[in-house]
């Protein structure tokens, strides 16, 4: 394994990193809102220390192994949410304990949305554009921008990309190099986040809240700048185009990639996954909006504005809000939290073990249903005219079997850190799906779960953000054998 190589990786990455602490530092020194100093010391704590990395192996060359890409992102994205921690915990406000500063920053970064702050609507403005500033980095994925830059220095991303990039299909790329892949990925983000902004400005945002929520609308984070959520706006017009850009975020970057290089949305008709996540967050929206008309919980109206907006929210592992959810009637609030396990689309921003993996587990369980009617029938299966290889379908089961022994195993651990059962539960769903709001205690803030209890679901969104095997394989003792 090479250690100095990753030192030096991590390093570089820790120096590209702190660069986001210098746009709010220069917010923060135009409003004098009396955060600068954190954000200054931040820098170059944060600068510093990558400098120092990377000049200690500056003339160290060679490859990545497989091995060696698994252990840099799973250390970079640990480093990362340590120091992007710095300001919240550096600035007399919001004041932040350093397991409170670490909790705030990793939501941030995997995009969770889980939060331990109350009082957004008094906080400095640095520190709330910072705040957001983090969801859409994580959004788009820290190393798979990165890797455009580490061929310069000689060593491959391929290895990278693998281990970060979400879904079961690792290797399909856009383009035949790895730079032009990360190229696109953020072209079309920013272009994504740039038409997002100006839709909600026209809508009657300020600037800064239509900046920042486009932020973590395209990232499918879910942080706001006010206390409210959505519902701070009181418009109806503002939620429906919100729901739309989460939905269109939750969509495969692949297949956007391709419907605007062909012009055409039949890329989006033609692809199974895409037909599956759509067809399951239609009903589950209309299931969701005759439910509370029916209950009396809203006006027809009110019934399927919110039925639709929250819905797709905590469906694509978003976690915006305008209203309670927690407090609606019966099975609702458990049932809207239980579509955050699909999440998004392979390859989006969202969380979630993702609408492919889902679908694969569907349709074998009606396969293995029809091959006990029809024992010598073969019966394969596809995905829309496309054969799934047995060994994707082991990778899926194993990947889903993995994912909920360690849902389990966190929901018991935060339920031994005092939390009862159903906060325990929608605590771990939140963070491991990387949705954010969860039901009971932590309905509207994890600031009452134990420092112990906040550590433990910081690892369990790492886990979520990194796809489970990508930090649990560096448990094994044969990971770092020779």
């Amino acid at each position: 394994m090479h250690l100095r190589i990753i030192a030096r990786i991590i390093g570089l990455l820790l120096m590209i990193f702190s660069l986001t602490m210098a746009v709010p530092a220069v917010i923060s020194t135009w409003l004098n809102d009396g955060a600068l100093q954190a954000f200054v010391t931040a820098f170059a704590l944060t600068f510093g220390s990558g400098l120092a990395l990377w000049l200690s192996n500056l003339r160290l060359r060679g490859e990545l192994s497989i091995r060696d890409g698994f252990l840099v992102v799973s250390l970079f994205w640990t480093v990362l949410g340590l120091f992007g921690a710095l300001p919240f915990y550096l600035a007399d406000d919001p004041g932040l304990s350093i397991s409170n500063a670490v909790f705030e920053s990793i939501s941030g970064l995997t995009t969770t949305g889980a939060t331990v702050i109350i009082g957004l609507d008094e906080l400095p403005i640095s520190i709330l554009f910072y705040r957001q500033f983090l969801q859409w980095l994580g959004g788009i994925g820290i190393i798979v921008i990165a890797v455009a830059i580490l061929p310069i220095l000689g060593i491959g991303g391929m290895q990278l990309y693998r281990a970060e990039t979400p879904g079961p299909v690792k290797d399909n790329k856009l383009t035949p190099r790895i730079t032009g892949t990360a190229k696109i990925l953020f072209l079309m983000y920013v272009a994504l986040t740039v038409v997002c902004t100006l839709a909600y400005w026209l809508a009657g945002m300020s600037f800064f809240d239509a900046i920042t929520h486009s932020f973590s609308t395209v990232a499918i984070g879910g942080f706001s700048t006010h206390d409210a959520s959505m519902g701070y706006f009181e418009s109806p017009l503002i939620l429906m185009i919100c729901s739309g850009f989460m939905l269109f975020a939750a969509l495969s970057f692949t297949i956007h990639f391709h419907a605007w290089r062909s012009r055409s949305i039949r890329n989006y008709l033609n692809d199974a996954e895409t037909r599956f996540f759509l067809s399951v967050i239609g009903v589950a929206t209309l299931s969701t909006s005759v439910y509370l008309y029916l209950s009396g919980t809203y006006e027809l109206q009110d019934s399927f504005i919110h039925g639709i907006f929250h819905t797709i929210s905590i469906a694509t592992t978003s976690g915006f809000g305008a209203e309670d959810f927690s407090i609606w009637p019966s099975f609702l609030p458990v049932a809207v939290i239980m579509l955050s396990f699909i999440g998004g689309c392979a390859g989006s921003t969202g969380g979630g073990m993702k609408a492919v993996r889902v679908m694969l587990v569907a349709k074998q369980g009606i396969r293995e249903m029809k091959q006990l009617i029809h024992p010598n029938a073969v019966i394969p299966l596809k995905i829309g005219s496309h054969r799934v290889e047995a060994k994707v379908v082991s990778a899926v089961w194993s990947f889903v079997g993995v994912y909920m022994i360690s849902f389990i195993v966190i929901t018991l651990a935060m339920m031994a850190c005092g939390l009862d059962a159903l906060s325990a539960f929608s605590a771990t769903a939140g963070a491991i799906n990387n949705m954010g709001p969860g039901l009971g205690e932590v309905a509207a803030s994890y600031r009452s779960v134990s420092d112990p209890g906040k550590w433990i679901l910081c690892y369990a969104m790492l886990l979520g953000r990194l796809e489970i095997f990508t930090l649990l394989v560096l448990l094994m003792p044969s990971f770092w054998r020779r």
